[in-house]
């Protein structure tokens, strides 16, 4: 099964043209486009910027809800596979020392593995993977 971290965003059309974005499970996440592709653009820029600063600070990520008339939006790849890392290591009752234990590595180094702005290669994330049981899947939206 694939999996992908998404979340609603609510585009609401602004009287003087444009559309304002928010997301009701990041409150903190809005944003503005001049146009429909504008603001997906910039939603799913601040949607990543604001799951990265949550990481960072420690704070909880929310899972996703729907939303009536709301658009999927995914962050970038480095905050997917950061929080898909967390979130199935985690659903797994490991630890990050756990994983250290079955990649063979460093504490740190298992550590920055859920963290975006380490950028793993595509080999540590299939290692990381396997050790969970599971399997890499890269795909283009």
């Amino acid at each position: 099964m694939t999996t992908n971290i998404r979340y609603a965003a609510v585009l609401d059309p602004q009287p003087e043209g444009g559309f304002t974005v928010t997301f009701p499970d990041i409150p903190e996440a809005i944003t503005e486009g001049d146009d429909k592709d504008a603001a997906l653009f910039n939603a799913v820029e601040v949607l990543t910027l604001c799951l990265e600063q949550r990481m960072d600070d420690g704070e909880p990520i929310p899972a996703a809800t729907k939303v009536k008339g709301g658009e999927w939006i995914e962050p970038a790849a480095a905050v997917q596979a950061a929080l898909l890392m967390r979130h199935e290591r985690e659903a797994q009752g490991k630890s990050v020392a756990d994983m250290a234990r079955a990649l063979d590595t460093s504490w740190p180094a298992a550590q920055r593995l859920e963290q975006p702005g380490s950028n793993p290669t595509l080999k540590q994330l299939e290692r990381a993977a396997a050790a969970l049981g599971k399997r890499l899947v890269v795909g283009l939206g």
